[in-house]
């Protein structure tokens, strides 16, 4: 399934009640051509993937010598991700084949926020996981998992649903999904907010847009583990250690999760407007229309 631009504009406009409240802005976002130009103002740079590092399989020309420079000067340099739907060695291994080095330790997930939420008694329970085998989910640390298919029992039987990809998931799936937490709600916990992602043929649907539809069928609140949610910030400056968060800059391609996520953890942000959710729009009306003021514009890293 896949979205147009101004669909996937009006889908985050139309759930923003559930997403963090936009910061004020004294006056609009500075211009600037790449991130060479601010630099110097920042000893942190969190960058989102898609957008930023890659296009689906592709990645975006310059952004790996935009990082090597940036570490060059002493930067640290971490990606932010709501990609959910692999561990963390195999992300590990897609960035490698893109050209960039990151380790593990380099990369903060939405997967990972929410295996941080998994404990205790949420171990233990009977999850129904939306785009994976049970075996895909070994990281998360879970006693049960089943795979949410065709099966209607599937979704009856399962204690709380876990939405991590999307890629295989379907209408009939997602009406006997409805239907099972109209009959018996329980609790939704997302692995990824994201309503849609860029690829090199368009928009894909991602968690988020189904866990959005079904807040508005079942009139469940969803739990969202990722950005533009707090709970991955938390995660990224315990991994960073102590830092001025007014050194921090978070590099995005989208308004209602990077930068609005940003302005939440009371970090700067950047918006890339050349590639991503933004590429070939007007990114001034996209700003006026939504509220969502970055600190900083760029066409590309």
């Amino acid at each position: 399934m896949t979205l147009a631009p101004a669909a996937a504009f009006a889908a985050y406009e139309a759930v923003r009640p559930r997403l963090p409240a936009a910061a004020a802005r004294p006056g609009p976002a500075r211009r600037v051509a790449t991130l060479a130009e601010v630099a110097a103002e920042f000893d942190v740079f969190l960058l989102d993937a898609f957008g930023v590092l890659n296009i689906g399989e592709t990645a975006i020309p310059g952004t790996r010598q935009r990082i090597d420079d940036l570490r060059a000067a002493g930067k640290r340099v971490m990606v932010l991700t709501n990609a959910a739907s692999v561990p963390i060695d195999a992300l590990v291994a897609k960035y490698r084949r893109l050209g960039y080095d990151f380790g593990p330790a380099d990369i903060v997930t939405s997967r990972a926020t929410l295996a941080a939420a998994l404990t205790g008694d949420r171990a233990g329970m009977h999850w129904g996981a939306m785009g994976e085998s049970a075996e895909g989910l070994a990281d998360l640390g879970l006693a049960r998992v089943t795979r949410l298919g065709d099966d209607p029992a599937a979704h009856a039987t399962v204690d709380g649903i876990l939405l991590i990809g999307s890629g295989d998931w379907t209408e009939r799936r997602q009406a006997l999904l409805e239907a099972a937490l109209l009959a018996r709600p329980r609790p939704v916990l997302v692995a990824n907010p994201d309503i849609v992602a860029p690829r090199e043929t368009g928009f894909s649907a991602e968690p988020g847009h189904f866990a959005h539809r079904l807040a508005d069928r079942t009139g469940i609140v969803p739990e969202f583990y990722g950005k533009p949610f707090a709970n991955i910030y938390d995660l990224a400056f315990a991994r960073l250690g102590p830092v001025d968060r007014r050194r921090v800059l978070m590099v995005g391609d989208s308004l209602h999760t990077d930068i609005l996520g940003a302005q939440a953890a009371g970090i700067a942000s950047a918006l890339v407007t050349g590639y991503g959710f933004l590429a070939g729009q007007d990114a001034g009306r996209a700003i006026a229309r939504s509220g969502i003021v970055p600190d900083i514009l760029t066409e590309r890293p």
